[in-house]
């Protein structure tokens, strides 16, 4: 199975992500570390990326995707995805893949960029992820997480969900 953790940046993608890897006994993907330099330096200045500049960086992860997919390997990828497209790119008709969506309300996720040095990506670009995000519709069949809640329990209850699907 290849799971797709989304949501805004400091919503737990990574963590998260790391920690179903682990219970799954599979590699996880750093989804950030596949950004162009350009995008990096984009949002390093505090700009906020485009269609335009997100486009590359998620063929780029649809290849990691698709090779995993190829070669039976079980993978754990954390990738924004904020919009109904990019899901669409990344998961599509593609079988085996399932989507976690990460979600809690704004000021959790601010206190929590407040509390961490993110390389490149500052707390000022929250504002334009969650106008950007449109949250998965019933349609896309997504295992929703509530990180608002203590994260061994988000983490068991993503789990669970992935488990019994």
């Amino acid at each position: 199975m290849i799971v797709v953790v989304m949501g805004v940046s400091g919503v737990g993608k990574t963590t998260v992500g790391q920690a179903l890897a682990e219970r799954m006994g599979c590699e996880f993907v750093e989804g950030d570390a596949h950004h162009p330099a350009a995008n990096v330096e984009k949002m390093r200045a505090g700009i906020p990326l485009d269609d335009d500049d997100r486009w590359p960086w998620l063929a780029r992860l649809a290849e990691v995707i698709d090779t995993a997919l190829v070669e039976g390997r079980d993978l754990v990828i954390a990738c924004s995805a904020l919009k109904r497209v990019y899901r669409d790119m990344l998961i599509g008709s593609r079988q085996g893949v399932r989507l976690v969506y990460l979600a809690a309300d704004r000021a959790l996720i601010a206190s929590r960029l407040s509390e961490r040095n993110h390389e490149y990506m500052p707390s000022s670009l929250l504002d334009s992820q969650f106008a950007t995000l449109e949250p998965p519709s019933v349609d896309e069949s997504c295992v929703e997480i509530d990180v608002s809640i203590p994260l061994s329990q988000a983490i068991e209850t993503g789990f669970r969900k992935l488990a019994g699907a």
